[in-house]
């Protein structure tokens, strides 16, 4: 039987560095993407769709979207439902770039995860309630399986959190170097991060790969400043932020205080985070306060595909009853679909990117 690999990515915009670890993929090749909004709380750079397109004429050969609730997530229930989608998918092995490749087993850390999970959720309620949940985390990986951290390790992070939600899986776990700071933003020799892409997008044409670079020139852009407005919009004019997704008193407080002074997303965010509530946290609330995300959200039960190469055709096959190939008279995912809504108000060039799209076909 074919192997199947899986790749968890947001691709914001794909590059040169994603090229690569698509080529060390084995097997048949899923990718499981960020729709429109992203991991760290921010629009995507350029949309979904374009971003398969991307993915599958370098290497991908089925590429799925993952749900808004769990794109725009902690590293913990990010990594959680990309898991089990790709469980769902069949995947044999899950590839992951990483910061750490050479120092950190993260296939024994996720059997001393599966071994030991009681005890570390445990270890973890006993910590002080105003230790932010990434602290507390790191102090529970450092007690537990001796893993080590420098506050730079974005992508070794995730894998922790990929070794967490595979240890409930058959799914094994197998590493790249990663080469580029996820926070860099100057481009320099042929990889470059996404970030320092997004700054320097017409500048980027050789770390992006060939068949990509009309694709990013030509695709609409936005960032968080095409939204600010409409954020404060919707901050001044809901009566109770306590209704959305993960505000609580605390929070919803200091969020009405702060947008009186905010001059921008930076300065909200610099008015609002504390030692407790992250700068990254705090982004992805924004996020659920834009897209008015409730606190009793559901999570779609089917996948939907974004495209797929006749490989990919396969593997969708295996999977019939579990896939949404078209969104039209029924609905995949409400919540997601009202997110691409809202994308599309940063650009008026966006095109549509729910209703009656079909999988791109590589």
């Amino acid at each position: 039987m074919t192997k199947i690999t899986g790749i968890i990515a947001e691709f914001n915009p794909f590059h040169k560095g994603h090229q690569y670890l698509l080529e060390q993929a084995d097997g048949v090749k899923i990718v499981a993407m960020s729709g429109n909004w992203m991991q760290r709380g921010e629009p995507a750079f350029i949309d979904k769709w374009t971003r398969a397109e991307m993915a599958l004429q370098n290497g991908a050969d089925l590429v799925v979207e993952l749900p808004v609730l769990v794109a725009v997530q902690g590293a913990d229930y990010f990594a959680a439902g990309a898991v089990e989608i790709l469980r769902t998918l069949g995947v044999d092995e899950l590839l992951f770039g990483t910061e750490n490749d050479e120092k950190t087993d993260y296939q024994r850390i996720s059997e001393i995860y599966a071994a030991k999970s009681m005890e570390m959720a445990a270890y973890l309620a006993a910590l002080p309630e105003l230790m932010s949940y990434p602290a507390k985390a790191e102090r529970m990986w450092s007690h537990f399986a001796e893993v080590k951290f420098d506050g730079g390790t974005p992508n070794h992070i995730l894998g922790l959190a990929y070794a967490k939600a595979a240890s409930k899986t058959n799914i094994r776990l197998r590493t790249v170097q990663r080469e580029t700071n996820y926070n860099d933003t100057v481009l320099s020799g042929s990889l470059a991060s996404a970030t320092a892409i997004r700054h320097n997008w017409t500048k980027a044409q050789d770390v992006v790969p060939e068949n990509c670079w009309d694709l990013l020139q030509n695709a609409p852009k936005t960032s968080w400043a095409d939204f600010w407005e409409l954020l404060r919009y919707k901050i001044i004019s809901t009566l109770d932020l306590t209704q959305i997704y993960q505000v609580n008193i605390e929070l919803a407080s200091r969020i009405k205080a702060s947008i009186k002074q905010a001059q921008n997303l930076e300065e909200l965010i610099e008015l609002v985070y504390t030692k407790r509530y992250t700068k990254g946290h705090i982004r992805r609330i924004l996020v659920y306060i834009l897209l008015n995300i409730r606190r009793d959200f559901t999570l779609p039960e089917q996948v939907h595909v974004l495209g797929f190469t006749s490989a990919g055709q396969k593997v969708l096959a295996n999977a019939r009853g579990k896939l949404c190939t078209r969104i039209g008279k029924f609905p995949w995912d409400l919540q997601t679909q009202r997110a691409d809504d809202i994308y599309r108000l940063g650009n008026q060039k966006m095109k549509e990117q729910a209703f009656g799209r079909k999988p791109l076909r590589s």
